[in-house]
């Protein structure tokens, strides 16, 4: 019987080699079919917001003060492309529509914002640089962010705020730093989100002749987001109305141009993503 079997190993074990996969004869079992394809999706947030103030830095760029019913329309729309788990690319715009001032765009357009910035997700730290165009006024302020946003409780941030190009702001160029921090909870199906921030000026004249460095403003403030089931069964995505309420502390030696040093801004709106 030995003797019988003995000479058809060879061609036993060459053929359970041959069906469990490549059977390469001068070494292992070898797979060479690709690595499956991870499809990255890419990320779409549209909104549609009213807001009483345009609050550029603690600057109240139109004016408003004390009045809180003239609202400006403020849509955006951002698309982030993730590069890698950890790296992703975003590109956005934001428009200001109102009829506070005359448009050099046309119509009730006084504004158009664009921008393109990198965010890298290091775990405990999410770095990002975003590089934007703010169009008004028949020129383009340009400027360059830096932020740093820490997975640490009431999600502090500092945002390092640099003007290259003063554009139409009627100030200098110059570098703001904002500290921030906020405090999340739901109660029901409602989100809230009590955010504060602090601003520092380390450029005299960032928003006008005689404009002090140091402390510029304080904010704090409350929003509130509540899901819109019947949105996204009708059009997909994830739809939400969204309402806030934020009091601004100005300093009138840094921000100088303001009408009132204290004042409400209020906003409401929808926003969708997917």
């Amino acid at each position: 019987m030995k003797s019988t079997i003995l000479p058809l190993l060879p061609f036993l074990i060459g053929a359970s080699l041959a069906t469990a996969g490549d059977y390469d004869p001068k070494g292992p079992i070898v797979d060479k079919s690709p690595p499956p394809f991870e499809e990255k999706e890419i990320g779409v947030s549209l909104s549609f917001d009213a807001y009483s103030h345009f609050i550029s830095y603690g600057a109240d760029v139109w004016g408003d003060g004390s009045n809180a019913g003239n609202y400006g329309f403020n849509p955006s729309l951002e698309f982030s492309f993730p590069i890698t788990d950890d790296l992703s690319l975003t590109l956005g715009t934001w428009w200001d529509v109102n009829d506070k001032g005359v448009s050099p765009i046309g119509g009730q357009l006084q504004e158009v914002d664009v921008w393109t910035g990198l965010a890298y997700d290091m775990g405990f730290v999410e770095v990002s640089t975003t590089y934007q165009q703010w169009i008004y006024g028949s020129q383009t302020e340009q400027i360059l962010d830096f932020g740093f946003a820490f997975d640490l409780p009431l999600s502090p941030s500092v945002t390092v705020h640099n003007r290259l190009d003063a554009g139409a702001s009627g100030g200098d160029t110059g570098t703001v730093v904002v500290v921030g921090a906020e405090h999340g909870f739901d109660l029901g199906p409602v989100s809230i989100t009590l955010p504060v921030g602090v601003a520092f000026f380390a450029t005299e004249g960032f928003h006008g002749v005689g404009g002090d460095t140091g402390f510029g403003y304080a904010s704090g403030g409350i929003n509130a987001s509540v899901p819109m089931a019947f949105m996204d069964s009708a059009l997909g995505g994830e739809w939400a109305f969204n309402a806030g309420v934020t009091y601004y502390h100005t300093d009138n030696s840094v921000t100088v141009n303001n009408p009132e040093s204290d004042f409400i801004v209020t906003n409401f709106g929808v926003g969708v993503s997917f």
